[in-house]
């Protein structure tokens, strides 16, 4: 740093603040810094600099890899995350971790500064751990109970009512909803619990009967409950789909059961990346997540209260958006 000083004729103190951001310099002055460090190589010293912080500038996103698939709107979230985190002078690090054991080991090396916590269930152990070890953590997803918990999270509710306002409105009563199938150890997953009791719910409000239908997280689960439907309710003309893994098998298999989509039934994902629903085909109009947003939001929020423990915690849902394609039609 001082080799940048003398380089750039001004003090050791002015180079401190514009490698730390520690204070306003005039954009001339800033200038002439960061052409001397680029004249001379100079890279700030991370390490050093964690070690004289206590601080590393590092947050974790712990997503469960194999449970759950890294499917676009996962990605979307991670790269929104990474951006909003340089932002603010931070990096992003991603834990595939699954259980409470692994996700310990992690945090017992002190290697980050906060926690995001992904794929949310209802009663979240991970959260006990994060409380006991005093990491501060936020939440993209929430659980059952959210006192004195940050989170960042869909309106799941609200993109059901959104696809029921459009399938109803062309036309459709039989309208299905087709969900991931979760093991025991995922039964209270926030996305599939939240949509499944809204979908209820509304379905009752608008005088509608209830069908839900459950499959696996792959292709081939799809189309398995694709041909599943259709044998054992041919009467249903349009369906709301929340399993992006298995969404473009699904449309595969009601083409192959000899249901053409739109003709013959509608598909509408819910909370899908625009991403995954381009690769059925046909392609899927959707409720789209807001991964981008939720990214974002949730690394700004927590970045917010390291800086200021005592600022309250977030509470945040977002919304979806619709985006038609053609995949929807009014029923024969």
């Amino acid at each position: 740093m001082q080799d940048v000083a003398d380089h750039a004729g001004v003090s050791l103190t002015t180079v401190s603040f514009v490698v730390n951001g520690t204070k306003r310099v005039a954009p001339a002055t800033r200038t002439r810094v960061e052409e001397a460090m680029a004249d001379l190589g100079y890279r700030r010293n991370v390490l050093a600099r964690a070690l004289a912080s206590r601080r590393s500038h590092i947050v974790a996103l712990v997503f469960p890899a194999l449970r759950h698939r890294l499917g676009g709107t996962a990605l979307s979230i991670v790269t929104a995350a990474a951006s909003a985190a340089t932002a603010r002078g931070f990096n992003v690090v991603l834990w595939p971790v699954d259980d409470t054991a692994q996700l310990d080991d992690y945090l017992s090396g002190g290697l980050v500064d906060g926690v995001l916590l992904m794929e949310v269930t209802a009663d979240d152990p991970r959260i006990a751990l994060l409380t006991e070890r005093q990491v501060p953590f936020g939440l993209i997803g929430r659980t059952d109970d959210t006192t004195g918990l940050s989170f960042v999270d869909m309106d799941f509710a609200g993109m059901v009512t959104a696809g029921l306002d459009h399938l109803t409105g062309l036309g459709h009563r039989r309208v299905a909803l087709f969900v991931g199938d979760l093991d025991d150890a995922w039964s209270g997953y926030g996305p599939v619990v939240r949509t499944e009791q809204a979908y209820v719910a509304e379905a009752a409000r608008r005088g509608l009967d209830p069908v839900v239908v459950r499959g696996g997280q792959d292709p081939r689960a799809g189309r398995r409950t694709a041909t599943a439907l259709v044998t054992d309710r041919p009467d249903v003309t349009a369906v709301l789909a929340l399993n992006e893994g298995a969404l473009s098998g699904f449309v595969n298999g009601l083409t192959a059961a000899g249901r053409a989509v739109p003709d013959d039934v509608s598909v509408l994902a819910l909370a899908t990346s625009a991403t995954d629903v381009a690769t059925a085909d046909p392609a899927v109009s959707a409720v789209v997540a807001p991964g981008t947003e939720l990214g974002t939001r949730s690394v700004q929020s927590l970045v917010d209260r390291l800086a200021d423990p005592g600022s309250p915690p977030a509470h945040d849902l977002l919304p979806g958006t619709l985006e038609l394609v053609g995949s929807t039609a009014a029923p024969r």
